[in-house]
């Protein structure tokens, strides 16, 4: 029951008429507290200490989706973010589709999931591990091999296809990191390396994760693999397609509709296939002989559950892989301070390049803010386009390269002030902001939908409008005009583009949704950076240089031509690690400050939002631990208010048992107002 009092099994007879039916892993219908609910029958035993038992009610349907390994990592997760066993397993299995399973389970009626399923006992409860202490030394997690995994089978999961079985994967993508061809040695060897990558730039993340998911078949062994979106997934889907020949991959989103996600999730069940890749709808997908957990870009905030118990995917997949003892990749552009720590702590080792050869394959990355071009342009500081920005876009054109422009907003001008007072705009009705949808249409609220034809200011009476924030088509309308004749194309949430052919050409997108040019952009000009930098977050930083560096990365090298201005100041810290293309360095300054100053990953800190009286409530009956240092309350949302509460990390699960059991009470109590539980939310201010 997801009822934080509730938050355990109940054990129930089975009739003889359901004997066959009822295996561990299957949907079942029971009684509760008078009603007809949903369950999953966790394990059969012959005897309960429970004197009066109910009888189950129905079999839903006798396929058992739940594999015993994911109703382990369900419970050790929700044990981790102090949530229920029912709201995890909510998020790993996806919801049934009839029809679907009668037309997959038609072609095998004799058994529909591995043999080992039906059998087996899925234990109640699990000791969540913390992935960032290490549980062997480094040299031990690259040689250790998964428990029951020390003679990989003659042929893989799935069946044969693909890499030849116990057969070596080609390196060659890999010789430029020196850590990386061991990497893949490691994976086909069936042993279980842990390794945080830091890609090069220009390179084909896609074909490099499937150069070591490939290994981890060839082992004999299968993998899961979690990226941000759509359309990473279709650039990992047709490498792993080229690499592994059709049909021995399972892609699972939720954006792929109900029946093709249950669909591919049947598949992987089965044992039909040896790899699942996705969202973060995969994180919990069921493999058989599981070898590799990866995640791509794992500070894209996209991996973060906006549902209880919010889990972020980097933390279940390492999770995942500290229980069953297998490899863990986490790989980026970008390196996030949760990924510095595991480097930090010797649970994971780093996979990077040498200085050499980062130069050579690094575009010439060049500041706007600095002296010299303060020098030569005095307007520079307050242009949004700088001189060096538009020599180096003319130069690009002129070679008949493409330019990219990254833009952090996305509309026409989705902020506005005005004119004569520079006062911001706001809605009259609700005091949202307010924002142009085009050059001929009337300010119109962000929040509310309303639209203010007849604005005028409340401070000084004056009707023009200005632009506070130039949205990404607003400026690709400026740029039109300022390049004319040059094809212009805009890449956001409206439409993402996958690809733009070579030749001359700008491209305007929004963070995230930078198509790949062919041969590389020559150009890529990363505008209104104070928009990121200036944003009050904890994370303002380091979600700047990762985005920074995801649209650089698409540049040409240096020697062939490419270019990068960014425009700000060439002495703030990630303008720095940017012009060195050294996200390691950047990481561990931040995680350096974040120990100092007392924020996660360095330390385990619980958010608590609710009214007033409710927070209260809530830690005035939570058995906190010793050192645990409550903070706040602070303003939230809606009327509510946020309390933080800080622990070391070593105290990570008493907070979280202490949180749980005080939400526990209330429920019990069936206390009126909600209160929400987030074990290191993204956002903390």
């Amino acid at each position: 029951m997801p009822l934080p009092h509730l938050d355990r099994p109940f054990d129930y007879l089975v009739p003889d008429t359901l004997d066959a039916d009822a295996r561990p892993g299957v949907r079942v219908k029971v009684r509760f507290a008078g009603q007809l609910v949903d369950g999953w029958l966790l394990e059969r035993v012959a005897e309960s200490t429970h004197p009066r038992l109910a009888y189950l009610e129905k079999v839903v349907s006798p396929v058992p989706v739940l594999a015993p390994e994911v109703a382990e990592l369900a419970r050790a997760v929700a044990d981790r973010y102090a949530g229920s066993l029912a709201d995890v397993l909510r998020l790993a299995v996806p919801p049934r589709h009839a029809r679907v399973e009668k037309d997959v389970t038609a072609t095998d009626p004799a058994g529909a999931t591995p043999s080992t399923a039906a059998d087996a006992a899925i234990p109640a409860s699990v000791d969540a591990a913390d992935p960032a202490t290490p549980a062997t030394a480094p040299e031990d997690a690259a040689a250790t091999p998964r428990d029951g995994a020390s003679a990989p089978s003659a042929e893989g999961p799935g069946g044969s296809g693909g890499p030849e079985a116990g057969g070596q994967v080609d390196p060659r993508g890999w010789r430029d990191y020196p850590a990386g061809p061991a990497f893949l040695r490691a994976l086909t060897a069936g042993r279980a390396p842990r390794a945080v990558w830091s890609a090069l730039p220009g390179e084909d993340w896609a074909d490099r994760y499937a150069d070591a998911v490939a290994a981890t078949v060839a082992g004999g062994r299968g993998a899961v693999v979690v990226v941000a979106d759509a359309r990473d997934l279709d650039r990992l889907d047709a490498a792993l397609t080229a690499v592994l020949g059709p049909g021995r991959h399972a892609c699972l989103s939720a954006a792929a509709g109900p029946a093709r996600r249950y669909r591919a999730f049947l598949a992987a069940r089965r044992g039909d296939v040896p790899v699942v890749i996705g969202t973060r709808a995969a994180m919990f997908a069921p493999v058989e002989r599981l070898g590799l957990v990866a995640v791509w870009d794992d500070g894209d905030d996209l991996h973060a559950e906006p549902r209880a118990p919010y889990p972020h995917a980097r933390d279940v997949l390492l999770t995942r892989a500290q229980l069953a003892g297998v490899a863990a990749l986490v790989g980026g552009y970008a390196r996030t301070a949760e990924a510095q720590l595991l480097v930090e702590t010797g649970w994971a080792r780093e996979v990077v390049a040498d200085r050499a050869t980062v130069r050579a394959r690094m575009p010439a990355i060049a500041p706007t803010g600095d002296d010299p071009h303060l020098a030569r342009d005095p307007g520079a500081a307050s242009a949004r386009l700088p001189s060096l920005a538009w020599t180096t876009a003319r130069d690009a054109l002129r070679a008949d390269l493409p330019v990219l422009v990254q833009v952090p907003r996305r509309g026409y001008l989705p902020s506005v002030a005005c004119a004569d007072c520079r006062a911001p705009a706001r809605c009259p009705h609700c005091a949202g902001p307010l924002g142009l949808p085009s050059a001929e249409g009337a300010p119109a609220c962000r929040w509310c939908g309303r639209v203010a034809a007849a604005y005028a200011c409340p401070e000084c009476g004056g009707r023009r409008l200005r632009a506070s924030v130039t949205g990404a088509r607003r400026t690709a309308e400026e740029l039109g005009r300022a390049f004319p004749g040059v094809p212009v194309r805009t890449s956001g949430r409206e439409e993402v583009l996958a690809t733009v052919p070579a030749g001359a050409g700008l491209v305007i997108a929004t963070p995230g949704a930078e198509p790949v040019a062919e041969g590389g952009y020559g150009a890529v000009l990363l505008l209104d950076s104070w928009a990121l930098l200036t944003r009050a977050d904890l994370r303002a930083g380091e979600e700047t240089l990762r985005r920074w560096l995801a649209a650089a990365a698409l540049a040409r090298p240096g020697p062939a031509g490419g270019r990068v201005v960014v425009v700000a100041d060439g002495a703030l810290v990630p303008v720095q690690a940017l012009l060195r293309w050294d996200s390691a360095w950047f990481a561990t300054r931040e995680l350096a400050e974040r120990r100092e100053l007392g924020f996660p990953p360095a330390v385990r800190m619980a958010s608590v939002t609710g009214v007033a009286d409710a927070v209260a409530d809530l830690l005035a009956g939570a058995r906190l631990p010793d050192d645990a240092e409550v903070l706040g309350p602070v303003p939230a949302d809606e009327g509510r208010e946020r309390m933080l509460v800080r622990v070391p990390r070593a105290r990570a699960a008493a907070l979280a048992g202490a949180l749980h059991a005080a939400a526990g009470q209330r429920s019990a109590r069936k206390a009126a107002d909600p209160v929400r539980l987030q074990i290191d939310p993204l956002s903390l201010f």
